[in-house]
């Protein structure tokens, strides 16, 4: 390491001297030797490992489903196309509600009621991104403290970041994977803010809302579409001094599900108190979600909905590949940044641009 001059060691400058330093380590440790990256496992290595029920395999193939990559793409299609005729077998459950409803508790207490029975559970959450640093805590398994270490259930939060519609499609191809790899009972948590639900609504058999008691207004999801796509509604922590609000919102929620529609499946969605903390009414809740899929088997609607659900993410792929081949085309990107300029100066309406940039795009 060179040695700085400092001029306050000068002769001159009897009895002051300023020590050159010591030389710093290196950064990065000599000894560490660097780890090989494992190569990309075959569709085939993936899927024999899903079909055993390998948590680790599925683990990685799921990564695959929710990776950018091309690569990683074409080999996950490949094990979704390969796992498809091992899936179908479960029953697909959506848990909704607001922030703070206690989602994660009560799949918590929920997931440990269903496993009671034997089979096993896969829980994908769908977590919430930040807007501005695309950033997720992905903190679920924090709160679903009990089901995280048993060895039946597989927890997969994943983050919203990007389009909800591709969070969504990935959240559909990774049932496919887990009930390929036994799982016989899955949840789908939505992020509870009121965009995902209709997603999660059209991969799910079940459509759970959680409500609150006590919260200033107890009607205020009525306003919501949410409450005629939920087939059960359960309230929430009905303990202690909550059990009478509890009950009159239960009251009050009953007499508002009359006015709605009827349902496509026939089925009169019931309203349930129960209490995620202290682990009371979970065995009537999970009661309620019995009765509905003897219901609507017997009456046909059950492989009805599945039909119709796989029609519809047909079309949303189609609708998600034409979006992205549009946005990667170079000569459409360049036509963009014209019509956008033309646009912000006034020169030209927003409606008119984009007229123009699609008939470029269908006439090349």
């Amino acid at each position: 390491m060179t040695q700085h001059h400092h001029i306050e060691n000068d002769e001159k400058y009897n009895g002051l001297t300023v020590n050159s330093g010591v030389t710093q380590p290196p950064s990065v440790n000599p000894y560490m030797k660097p780890r090989k990256r494992k190569p990309l496992p075959s569709a085939g290595e993936l899927v024999e490992g899903i079909l055993k029920g390998d948590v680790t395999t599925l683990s990685r193939a799921v990564t695959l489903v929710e990776s950018l990559s091309p690569d990683h793409q074409t080999i996950a299609q490949e094990v979704i196309e390969k796992c498809l005729p091992y899936s179908g077998n479960s029953r697909r459950i959506g848990i909704t509600g607001v922030p703070g409803a206690g989602k994660s508790t009560s799949i918590d207490v929920f997931g440990l009621h269903v496993l009671k029975d034997g089979g096993k559970l896969a829980v994908l959450a769908i977590d919430p991104s930040s807007e501005r640093t695309k950033g997720s805590i992905l903190g679920d398994k924090t709160r679903m403290e009990k089901l995280a270490i048993h060895p039946s259930a597989f927890i997969r939060p994943s983050p919203s970041a990007g389009s909800l519609g591709g969070v969504a499609r990935k959240t559909r191809e990774t049932i496919v994977l887990c009930e390929a790899a036994g799982y016989n009972n899955i949840f789908v948590e939505t992020v509870g803010v009121g965009q995902s639900e209709t997603a999660v609504h059209s991969m799910v058999d079940f459509f759970l809302l959680i409500q609150l008691a006590g919260t200033g207004d107890e009607l205020q999801g009525i306003k919501r579409g949410i409450m005629e796509m939920a087939d059960g509604i359960v309230i929430n922590k009905a303990d202690g001094d909550n059990i009478d609000r509890a009950r009159l919102a239960q009251a009050q929620f009953r007499s508002a599900l009359h006015l709605f529609p009827p349902t496509l499946s026939g089925w009169m969605p019931e309203v349930l108190c129960y209490s995620g903390y202290y682990e009371l009414g979970i065995p009537e809740v999970w009661e309620m979600i019995d009765r509905y899929f003897k219901f609507v088997v017997e009456n046909g609607y059950f492989e009805r909905k599945r039909q119709e659900q796989a029609r519809y993410w047909m079309y949303e792929t189609i609708d998600e590949k034409l979006r992205r081949h549009f946005y990667a085309n170079p000569e459409v990107e360049a036509m963009l940044r014209e019509k956008e300029t033309r646009v912000l100066s006034n020169q030209q309406s927003s409606f008119t641009a984009a007229r123009d940039v699609l008939d470029f795009y269908f006439s090349h």
